[in-house]
């Protein structure tokens, strides 16, 4: 019986629970978020807030592309401190009474949530 303990603790030790969390964040965490919206917008918030992983696209001005052990809050362009305060000005910008179309919201909090991801994996992993 013993010995069957200690292989499932083995087991647990073998799963890549940090790529786990951080794809499961930036995938499943959306869907959450999406329900904050509008009924009859939440498929297309979902999809836009999907779409902001196209942030990542700054990664490839940096050497190496991918570095687990880099902070990416900071390093790259679209994932600066500037950058992160604008995204969530986007949040709460009075879109109805300025006439700028609702999508932008989704589009803020697709990137903030983005942003906490990716802090949450360097902070809470390394």
């Amino acid at each position: 019986m013993r010995s069957a303990r200690v292989m499932n603790l083995n087991m647990l030790e073998t799963i890549p629970w940090r790529t786990i969390t951080h794809y499961g964040l930036h995938f499943i965490a959306p869907l959450l978020l999406a329900f904050f919206f509008r009924k009859d917008r939440r498929v297309k918030a979902y999809l836009i807030m999907l779409a902001t992983m196209v942030v990542d696209a700054d990664h490839l001005l940096a050497d190496p592309i991918f570095d687990p052990n880099r902070m990416s809050i900071g390093f790259h362009p679209l994932h600066s401190y500037f950058a992160i305060a604008v995204y969530v000005i986007m949040c709460f910008l009075p879109y109805e009474k300025l006439h700028w179309p609702w999508w932008l919201r989704a589009v803020g909090v697709g990137l903030v949530f983005h942003m906490l991801t990716d802090w949450q994996d360097y902070v809470l992993w390394l």
